[in-house]
């Protein structure tokens, strides 16, 4: 048998076999062909409701009485995957949320060997307030910027600052500024790349060879570390903004452990001497020498925590 979909008691006026029928086009829905022996049946469904379900909330919004909101639909619909949505709620104005594509790029090409199976998307996201007070200054919309999830090991849009919205602007004249310098951005993200990789290079001659290290985004890395008989792992965590951000630091020892049988592990460590004017071996070289302390202070930390499993 088909699956039951159902929608909420906002989307009553959604009703896509009808839609089907009215437009005269002879198509049927995935529903009314339903073949239970179709492995792909359900993605076509899911997909199919998708679509018409997009153009569906496009009509609605079409039809608010609101003419700031019809003028920006309007000029902004013609862009290839746009998609909107009317938000109704009973404490505050009704607004319309528009989900704008943006960079026209294939962003796993900038990253050599990218595991990524599925294309990474930024959107902007803009929420409109529905006023039909004409003669109301309109306010500037909620802006937010919003990726597919494996993107933040490329690039972090919670680190974007937008550009501002100027009074009497609409979303025709904001994209194209907002895109340059996203496009900028992420170009420069993928250039850090070869940044953070020249760190972990630059580990192996002060540390030795890295035991672990993340070889497409150079993200991680972990090397051994011995002083006399005390032998622990550093963890190094790199950030998308090295080198303005230095790497964050944690030390595991590989001879104590707490009461589960974990290793005992420092709190993460970002109070050491650095500068992003160092090239990458004397930022290590500067790594190295606070580590001769802190391992030190580490491997009491290490003793003063075995006492309390007791």
């Amino acid at each position: 048998m088909a699956p039951d979909v159902v929608f909420g008691p906002d989307d009553e006026g959604f009703q896509p076999l009808v839609d089907y029928d009215g437009a005269g086009s002879g198509e049927k829905s995935c529903l009314a062909r339903w073949d239970c022996r179709d492995t792909g049946a359900l993605f076509a469904l899911v997909k199919e409701l998708r679509e018409l379900y997009i153009e569906y909330q496009k009509k609605r919004a079409s039809e608010v009485d609101d003419a700031r909101l019809k003028f920006e639909i309007s000029t902004v619909l013609s862009k290839e995957g746009i998609e909107i949505y009317m938000v109704s709620s009973n404490d505050r104005p009704d607004e319309v949320k528009f989900a704008v594509p943006l960079l026209d790029l294939d962003l796993a090409k900038l990253v050599p060997g990218c595991p990524w199976k599925l294309p990474q998307k930024i959107h902007l996201q803009a929420v409109f307030p529905i006023s039909r007070n004409y003669s109301s200054v309109p306010s500037a919309p909620r802006l937010k910027l919003v990726s597919t999830p494996d993107l933040k090991s490329l690039f972090s849009v919670d680190d974007v600052k937008l550009p501002p919205w100027l009074d009497g602007m609409c979303m025709a004249e904001y994209l194209p500024n907002l895109e340059e310098n996203l496009k900028i951005q992420v170009v420069d993200a993928s250039a850090s790349i070869g940044s953070r990789r020249r760190f972990i290079e630059a580990l192996a001659p002060t540390f030795g060879r890295p035991l672990e290290a993340d070889p497409i985004f150079c993200r991680r890395a972990t090397v051994l570390s011995i002083s006399g008989i005390f032998t622990f792992l550093v963890h190094f965590v790199i950030p998308l903004q090295f080198p303005k951000q230095q790497p964050i630091l944690t030390l595991q020892s590989s001879q104590h452990f707490n009461a589960q049988g974990i290793p005992i592990m420092s709190p993460p460590i970002n109070d050491y001497p650095w500068s992003p004017r160092w090239d990458s071996t004397e930022m290590v070289e500067r790594i190295y020498d606070f580590l001769v302390d802190e391992c030190q202070n580490f491997k009491r930390f290490c003793s003063d925590a075995l006492p309390q499993q007791k």
